[in-house]
């Protein structure tokens, strides 16, 4: 595993770094990754949406993907547990929309007689990792 010390440079920064790495376990989700990363248009989903909520409108209009090709990949995601739906709502015009992220930051692929290894880092929202940083303090204090 590399680690880059001059952005962890305190024991804190890479505990938190190392808790968020994993790897899958799940023929099926290691399958759902490596079919994603080869897919052109899922990539671009995956990359938009790593550090934005997006919606498929935006993709569609993004990416200039058709809206049924967009959406179909955008379920196939969700479904293979690539993408999570965080907020849904109403437009003024009383449309539903989803919004989603990223549900993997990072992905290293090894391959090694056979064997297929995946690891990925969990796509963690700021917020969340701002509050468990926060509550950490206090257990580093004791």
């Amino acid at each position: 595993m590399r680690i880059k010390l001059e952005i962890l440079n305190d024991d804190h920064k890479i505990k938190s770094y190392l808790r968020n790495i994993m790897i899958i376990k799940s023929e099926k989700l290691k399958k759902a990754i490596l079919t994603a990363l080869a897919d052109k248009e899922m990539l671009d989903i995956l990359n938009e949406s790593m550090d934005n909520l997006v919606s498929g409108t935006d993709i569609v209009k993004k990416f200039d993907i058709p809206h049924s090709t967009a959406y179909r990949k955008i379920k196939w995601m969700i479904d293979n547990e690539l993408l999570v739906v965080v907020k849904m709502g109403f437009t003024d015009e009383g449309k539903k929309y989803s919004l989603f992220r990223s549900t993997i930051r990072s992905v290293n692929v090894s391959y090694k007689k056979n064997e297929v290894t995946v690891e990925s880092s969990k796509n963690v929202d700021p917020i969340e990792t701002t509050a468990e940083n926060f509550f950490s303090l206090r257990d580093s204090d004791e």
